[in-house]
């Protein structure tokens, strides 16, 4: 028993280790974009000149103008949206946490390369937490987290590393802390699950399948409190939903108060953003075609998207809660892990915007989940066709010369993640959930850990 304990925390403290050197290899690929000589601005020359073809292209290094990051303006405070639908005064287009963070990554910073350095530190950490509680739970299979190639393309593309540890937390936390009755895990969960809402959104949906996993008790109905009469916990399930949007409420209404309009600014902007070439999504690349290319078909286009996208998302939600409730009738448990990443695959199939980075919020679910290494490693590679592809494709559309083979590996990791989002949505809902602590607690956790072999 002891051999095997040492074991176990060899193989997290290498998985820890690895995952920092990924993160190391991450920096200086994004940092290959970055340094002397700088326009007035602080801009970095060679970013312009380079981040496509170099493919080393990062938001972090591009906001640092447009957004007042470079001014050191605290964001949303004097923000707004202009009649163009460009954000100004400090406005980001993104919740307010993940604004808060922009900005103290900018404190010490007067140039782009500055910024996206003092931003790696200060994101660094929560891959590496998120390294941990995966190796915690899924031994080696968490390597596919601590080495795989989404986090040398993304770990500094975007601010994605800190929502990825929220929902990784909260599903350590319901699942690793048994001593603590399950209502009360569970609204820490949901009290994760609402700053992962303010800082990235996605998050926020997996309240409801939490909510669910508490109504019916637990594994197998188990944990349902003793002064609960009857099947189902109602209490407890509305606490998780009243702590998640407590939490929410708690965090925006500050912001909200301080400055309404530029609060309000970045909502706004996501729902005016269009569904172009930017955005990598099904929209663009599989129903824009069917429209003609005058003005007006554009606006009938983009119209549809903004009806069908958000239809499309809830319906997968509801899918997957009531795919979740079928699989509750027939085991006794409620699968709310496996439910919320077919929530996050239906999210990623039909939103319009699927950003590259977007990966980092799919991987720990590969990771916590029994499903085939096959698709996982097709998945990477469509995934690679689109974050290195697309910029090549940007950099030969800017050139003026031929594009073709790069708008097939575009279409290649377009289609590819799609066909494959499609199959880990059911097949995530299929994935079997053993414990790897001992046998006589409760078998909470994830599949891939029967995979891993790990006994942590």
């Amino acid at each position: 028993m002891r051999s095997g304990a040492t074991t176990s925390k060899k193989l997290i403290a290498v998985i820890v280790l690895l995952c920092a050197l990924t993160l190391a290899l991450a920096y200086f690929n994004k940092a290959r974009c970055a340094g002397s000589p700088y326009y007035d601005n602080g801009r970095s020359i060679i970013f312009d000149q380079k981040k496509d073809s170099n493919v080393c292209y990062s938001d972090i290094q591009f906001l640092w103008l447009g957004r007042d990051i470079d001014k050191h303006v605290f964001p949303y405070v004097d923000g707004g949206i202009n009649g163009n639908g460009d954000l100004v005064g400090g406005s980001v287009e993104y919740p307010v946490l993940s604004g808060a963070l922009m900005w103290i990554g900018a404190i010490g910073a007067h140039t782009d390369a500055q910024f996206l350095f003092d931003s790696a530190l200060l994101l660094a950490p929560f891959a590496l937490l998120t390294a941990w509680m995966l190796g915690r739970m899924a031994g080696r299979a968490a390597l596919l987290w601590a080495i795989g190639s989404p986090l040398v393309l993304y770990a500094f593309h975007n601010w994605e590393l800190p929502v990825v540890l929220t929902a990784v937390a909260a599903i350590y936390l319901v699942t690793m802390v048994q001593r603590i009755p399950l209502r009360t895990r569970a609204i820490g969960a949901a009290v994760l699950l609402g700053i992962g809402f303010c800082l990235k959104l996605y998050p926020g949906a997996f309240v409801v399948p939490l909510a669910a996993f508490v109504l019916t008790g637990g594994i197998g109905g188990r944990e349902l409190p003793s002064t609960v009469k009857g099947r189902y916990d109602i209490r407890g399930a509305i606490a998780v939903a009243v702590a998640a949007v407590v939490t929410v409420v708690a965090i925006n209404v500050p912001f909200a108060v301080a400055g309404f309009t530029g609060w309000r600014a970045s909502f706004t902007f996501q729902q005016n953003r269009e569904a172009d070439i930017t955005t990598n999504s099904i929209w663009y690349w599989g129903l824009r075609p069917m429209f003609g290319p005058d003005p007006a078909s554009e606006a009938a286009f983009q119209h549809a998207v903004s009806i069908a996208s958000p239809v499309l998302v809830l319906a997968s939600f509801a899918l997957a809660v009531w795919l979740g409730w079928r699989k509750f009738g027939t085991t006794g448990s409620y699968p709310w892990v496996a439910v919320s990443g077919a929530m996050l695959c239906g999210f990623l199939l039909f939103h319009k915007v699927h950003s590259p980075q977007y990966t980092l919020w799919l991987v720990p679910f590969l990771v916590l989940l029994i499903v085939s290494w096959p698709a996982i490693f097709g998945y990477l590679l469509a995934d690679a066709a689109i974050g290195i592809g697309v910029f090549l494709y940007f950099h030969a559309l800017s050139s003026g010369g031929p594009a073709d083979w790069q708008e097939n590996v575009v279409q290649f990791g377009v289609w590819g993640r799609a066909v494959l989002l499609v199959f880990f949505f059911f097949a995530f809902l299929r994935a079997g959930q053993k414990s790897a602590v001992k046998s006589t607690e409760p078998a909470t956790l994830p599949g891939a850990l029967v995979q891993s072999g790990s006994t942590a």
